[in-house]
């Protein structure tokens, strides 16, 4: 009987992947369709204009589970047949604009953040919808718009760049692709970008559960020059003529690093196979930021460059939350009453969505800190702890309060986890499981 049940298991595992290949086939083409947008608005307003499409010769995304995210993101493309409606690709994201409506500035001033997104190229005209949900989860923007392959104003793009595979190899229709290029990078610091590019990868790669599913991954290292070296550093007057002009102090924080010239960025890597983008700020100020679904930017000379940037690829490829908290201008990204679309945290709200699942029997909800987290600052006291008492608050699953940047009414799974602290090294079960199924998401397994 068991032997009965794994054959047809087998059986329906190929012929779902063989469904898949064939939908793909019937809709799109080898290529892909590029949509520039600006979003634009206030802390209580936005609005989304279309810019631009273009198309490349590659299509690097997948090829299974078109029509439904894994997660929900804070906000969706679809793409939609123009004469049936029937929903052919999905996919969601989390953008700079919308963190940026959560800050101060936001009530004071309006301002527009270029976006671009990657769909598979339509083999008919096709419905193109953007969505922009709120922290409610309420629909905040919407823009639908024809897109019809056979337009001549659809500009071709060839590739600008010269890349290197750095990991991998496979077929890019199969893995998943990352491209890992260089800002603040001139010309004499091309060997050093390869070097910390090469870096960047090993540290991803040696953390599970990456380091168990290396094979489904392709890296590689796409060069590009600016003209000065190092990026720009505006609390200490620093300013650099980079290519993609990333900075430091976004939303005046002085550690959040990241860069808006998303068209630039995309232009760069314009015909080059990948589906995220890893970017590597050649400084050694301390800072990075990942956006799921968007980028990951870390600074390749500081000390801590590799175990910031496995963080920050678990926002922007995991879509894992911050399991820190504190009282800033974020303090209320995550209301009562409204379940949080990271795996991660949890407002209680739809608990049986998240790790309830992985509970032991008896656990308190929420669950009470030991007393190591209870009466230190782990942070300070980590390289004195015992493996074991290491292991116990990174791998002892509860429901403990704190995290989302919220001291209340926000819980993580973990008291201590690589999406908490830099000096916790890994990933809980929790944030493991998540990361697993994203990949085998994409890669359709």
């Amino acid at each position: 009987m068991k032997k009965f049940s794994c054959i047809l298991l087998t059986a329906l595992l190929v012929s779902s992947t063989a469904f898949s290949s064939d939908f793909f086939s019937k809709h799109f083409e080898n290529a892909t369709l590029r949509l520039d947008y600006i979003f634009s608005g206030n802390d209580t307003s936005q609005h989304i204009s279309f810019m631009q499409a273009y198309k490349t010769n590659i299509w690097a995304g997948r090829r299974t589970n078109l029509q439904k995210p894994l997660l929900a993101g804070n906000g969706q493309i679809c793409v939609k047949d123009a004469a049936s409606g029937e929903v052919l690709y999905t996919n969601s994201f989390s953008t700079l604009f919308q963190e940026w409506q959560n800050t101060e500035e936001a009530t004071k001033v309006t301002r527009g953040f270029e976006n671009c997104f990657q769909v598979p190229w339509p083999k008919k005209p096709v419905i193109i919808t953007v969505t922009l949900t709120d922290k409610y989860q309420q629909i905040s923007a919407s823009l639908s718009h024809p897109i019809d392959p056979e337009d001549i104003l659809i500009r071709p793009l060839k590739s600008k760049s010269s890349y290197r595979q750095i990991h991998g190899g496979g077929n890019y229709d199969s893995r998943i692709d990352v491209a890992v290029i260089g800002d603040g990078y001139s010309a004499r610091d091309q060997q050093k970008f390869h070097s910390d590019a090469l870096r960047a990868v090993t540290a991803i790669m040696s953390h599970e559960p990456f380091k168990g599913m290396e094979n489904r991954f392709n890296f590689i290292a796409v060069s590009s020059i600016s003209r000065d070296s190092g990026v720009s550093i505006p609390h200490a007057d620093k300013w650099k003529d980079t290519s993609f002009s990333s900075h430091y102090d976004t939303f005046y924080s002085k550690r959040y690093l990241t860069t808006s010239s998303m068209r630039t960025l995309y232009n760069q890597l314009a015909a080059i196979p990948f589906e995220h983008i890893i970017v590597l700020a050649n400084t050694g100020e301390y800072g990075g930021g990942g956006i799921y679904n968007s980028l990951v930017i870390a600074s390749s000379d500081h000390p801590t460059f590799e175990v910031v940037l496995v963080h920050e690829f678990g926002h922007g490829f995991g879509g894992l939350a911050d399991e820190y908290y504190y009282d800033d201008e974020y303090s209320l990204m995550y209301p009562s009453g409204v379940e949080p679309w990271e795996p991660n945290i949890t407002t209680l709200t739809d608990f049986g969505s998240k790790w309830k699942d992985m509970l032991s029997p008896g656990t308190f909800i929420p669950t009470p800190p030991d007393s190591i987290e209870r009466n230190n600052d782990v942070r300070r006291i980590w390289n004195t702890l015992s493996k074991e008492e290491k292991e116990s608050l990174n791998n002892k699953i509860g429901v403990y309060e704190g995290g989302g940047y919220q001291s209340k009414g926000v819980f993580r799974p973990v008291q201590e986890c690589r999406m908490k602290i830099n000096e916790c090294e890994n990933f809980c079960p929790v944030c493991s499981r998540a990361i697993v199924r994203m990949v085998d998401y994409y890669t359709g397994k």
